[in-house]
């Protein structure tokens, strides 16, 4: 009998440290019950009808192979519109803007072209997981700076501590997922500040740009004096046209960076689905000057105030938030000893499927937050908040 060896077969080092979302997790759990997922950000809302025309279009003029690896001519010179018209960005189409595999794939391929193993990139608490498990996959550090509660303010002494010579970037999510925090203009000016005093790159998330409560408005980093060079800015068009699935995000970045990050995106991704790029073309083309972007606002505001009454009702007081589509709220009356059991016993009782705080914190934060969505389609939303009302735990 031939001796048995160690099998020499194992998980890279970093898979143990990346696990399986909290997010898709909950998602898997909420379909197994048959409830109301407001876990996952999927925002299952009718998409507007000149996205959906122009994709079936495309897909019936034959447009259904690769396409450049940086995306349509037509979607490259929308963006690039759009860019000017609502971010005050000017960016050339051709050497300025990369159409992406969603937002994600814009922050993987960056990643991928413009750091290194080791190098630090900071990271405002509560965060994102995809942004942390991103860089934890690359090899990359995530130094987590927290923001300060209740509203969620910039520290500026904490960001200025967490910097060190290992740091080559900050990410800013605005609006941010899980807080619905807008980045102030006096935020913006002082992270600003520190990325050109310590020579950094900034990844801004800004995939929620376009839902905005309350009066305020949206800022992207790059308009600000210096920042153009060093920001890559990156979003998308899957929250706003309700397309989560198609795929379909954007950065623009100096000429510089983009031949780089466009290889590392051709080679993970080759490129974004080919008649979902012509379907939002068309969308930004025959949206751009209608009263589409101020609805989605008002639209959406209304489903906040709706579902954060539902939870100040049950006894799950909300965090307020002022942009994107997400509610951070306390579950201490919620049983359980950590966010995920109470995520459980919640899902449980009412059938509302929550995310755990844990996952947009540090080890041992969050465990008395749950994080809801409302980007639902009324009627869901509706049962959901009636189901929350109906709380007895």
């Amino acid at each position: 009998m031939p001796v048995l060896k160690t099998s020499a077969l194992r998980l890279s080092d970093i898979a143990p440290a990346v696990i399986q979302s909290e997010i898709r997790t909950m998602s898997v759990e909420c379909d197994r019950v048959g409830g109301i997922n407001l876990a996952q950000g999927i925002c299952d809302t009718e998409l507007p009808l000149p996205v959906a025309n122009g994709a079936i279009d495309a897909i019936h003029a034959g447009h259904n192979i690769y396409t450049r690896l940086d995306g349509i001519a037509t979607l490259r010179q929308s963006i690039a519109e759009k860019l000017q018209q609502y971010n005050g960005i000017t960016a050339d189409p051709d050497t300025q803007v990369l159409v992406t595999n969603g937002a994600t794939g814009a922050l993987y391929a960056s990643l991928l072209a413009l750091l290194n193993p080791q190098d630090e990139v900071i990271v405002f608490e509560p965060f994102y997981g995809y942004h942390v498990s991103t860089l934890i996959s690359l090899r990359i550090q995530p130094v987590i700076v927290p923001l300060t509660q209740p509203d969620w303010q910039l520290d500026l002494d904490a960001l200025r501590s967490a910097i060190t010579p290992r740091t080559r970037a900050i990410i800013v999510n605005t609006p941010s997922n899980p807080s619905g925090k807008i980045f102030t203009q006096a935020e913006c000016e002082a992270v600003a500040d520190i990325a050109l005093q310590h020579d950094l790159f900034v990844f801004t998330d800004e995939i929620y740009e376009y839902f905005l409560f309350d009066g305020n408005r949206h800022i992207s980093l790059a308009t600000l004096p210096g920042m153009a060079e060093r920001t890559i800015t990156i979003s998308g068009l899957s929250k706003t046209f309700s397309i989560t699935g198609w795929r379909i995000g954007y950065l623009a970045a100096d000429p510089q960076w983009i031949s780089a990050i466009g290889y590392f995106h051709d080679l993970t991704y080759v490129c974004a689905p080919a008649p979902f790029q012509f379907g939002a073309a068309e969308g930004l083309r025959q949206l751009q000057n209608s009263s589409f972007y101020t609805e989605l606002s008002t639209e959406y505001q209304q489903k906040r105030d709706q579902l954060c009454a539902a939870l100040s009702d049950s006894g799950l007081t909300p965090s307020i938030p002022d942009g994107a589509y997400y509610v951070l709220a306390d579950a201490s009356r919620i049983a359980g000893d950590t966010a995920r059991e109470k995520a459980r016993t919640l899902l449980g009782v009412t059938g509302v499927a929550a995310v755990a705080g844990s996952a947009f914190f540090t080890k041992g934060r969050g465990e008395n937050i749950l994080r809801f969505c409302f980007g639902k389609k009324p009627e869901d939303l509706d049962r959901a908040c009636a189901a929350l009302r109906s709380i007895s735990i």
